[in-house]
C-alpha cells in the first residue's frame, strides 16, 4: 500500500543504548512519515524490540534524540546524551502512543470490556458508562462483541491479543507499536490478528512494527528495514527489500525466512474515532 501522509510522526537521530558491555542499539538515524507503516525485520538480537520500545520511552536511550508527533521524547543534552522527561510529561506524550506486545499483558482480574476500559477512566476521566459503550463498541468491531463479560482466561490467546489491540486502540492514538504480537500464538490464530492490523493499515494509521511474519510484512509495509547489530543495514519498499536486497547480509537472512506473501481480504472498519491531541 501507498501511505497518504504529510510530516514526520516519529523522529530518531543518532540513537545509541547499550546494555552493559553491549551496544544494543549503534546510531539509529530514522523518520516515519504520518499514515507510514514501516516494518523493522532481522535476526534475533539485532535490536529491533530495543528500538521500538525507545520511541515511547520504556527503554531510555543513552544518547540521540526522539521525537514523536513533533515532540521531544525526553531531555536532548548538548554532549547528546539521553535524559528522561519529568514523569508527567512523559505519560502524557505516551497516551498518543499504543503498544501491543508478545504476551498480551492483560490484567486477569478484569474482564476484556474493563480490560479496554481502563486506559480512557484513568487517563481521560472518561465516565464509565460511556467507557464501556466505547469498549464495546471496539470488541464488536474486532470480532468479539459477545466477550465483554469474558476474563482473559476464558478467551484463547488470539482473543486476547485482540482485546490487547483493542485496549489500545481505546486511548485513541496517533501512533501504533507492535511488538512481534503473533509471536505467543499458535499458527491458526495468527490470522486473526494479522487481518486487524491489516485494517488499521488500510485506514492510515501510523504503524511501527516488529514482526516475523515476512508474508505480512510484504503486503502491508510502505518501508521495510533490516536490523542488525544495533544498525539499520537496508532500508526501502517492501518489494525492493523481499525481491531485490543490495545487502549480502540481508540477502541471507532472507534467503533463511523468506515465504511468498498472501492477500487476505478486508475486513468491517474498525472503531477508530480519531487521535490524540
Amino acid at each position: 500500500m501507498t501511505a497518504n501522509r504529510t510530516g514526520t510522526m516519529v523522529r530518531m537521530e543518532a540513537l545509541a543504548k547499550s546494555f552493559g558491555t553491549q551496544r544494543v542499539l549503534d546510531g539509529i538515524d530514522l523518520d516515519v512519515g504520518n499514515g507510514e507503516v514501516v516494518v523493522l525485520i532481522g535476526a534475533s538480537g539485532s535490536g529491533k524490540t530495543t528500538l521500538l520500545r525507545c520511541i515511547n520511552q520504556l527503554e531510555m536511550p543513552d544518547h540521540g534524540r526522539v521525537f514523536v508527533n513533533g515532540n521531544a521524547m525526553g531531555r536532548h543534552h548538548s554532549d547528546g546524551r539521553f535524559g528522561p522527561l519529568p514523569l508527567g510529561q512523559a505519560k502524557l506524550r505516551q497516551a498518543g502512543i499504543g503498544m501491543v506486545f508478545q504476551r498480551f499483558n492483560l490484567f486477569p482480574h478484569m474482564t476484556a470490556a474493563e480490560n479496554i476500559m481502563l486506559g480512557p477512566r484513568l487517563a481521560k476521566r472518561m465516565r464509565p458508562e460511556a467507557a464501556r459503550a466505547a469498549a464495546l463498541a471496539l470488541l464488536d468491531s474486532i470480532g468479539l462483541g459477545d466477550r465483554g463479560d469474558a476474563c482473559p482466561a476464558q478467551l484463547s490467546g488470539g482473543q486476547q491479543q485482540r482485546v490487547a489491540i483493542a485496549r489500545a486502540l481505546a486511548m485513541q492514538p496517533h501512533l501504533m507499536l507492535f511488538d512481534e504480537p503473533t509471536s505467543a500464538l499458535d499458527p491458526e490464530l495468527v490470522g486473526d490478528v494479522l487481518d486487524i492490523m491489516r485494517r488499521l493499515a488500510q485506514q492510515g494509521m501510523t504503524m511501527v512494527i516488529v514482526t516475523h511474519e515476512m508474508d505480512f510484512a510484504r503486503e502491508v509495509a510502505d518501508r521495510v528495514l533490516f536490523l542488525d547489530q544495533g544498525r539499520i543495514v537496508e532500508q526501502g519498499t517492501a518489494k525492493d527489500v523481499f525481491e531485490n536486497p543490495r545487502q549480502p547480509r540481508t540477502r541471507s537472512f532472507l534467503q533463511r525466512v523468506l515465504r511468498h506473501a498472501v492477500a487476505a481480504p478486508a475486513g468491517p472498519e474498525l472503531q477508530v474515532t480519531g487521535s490524540a491531541p
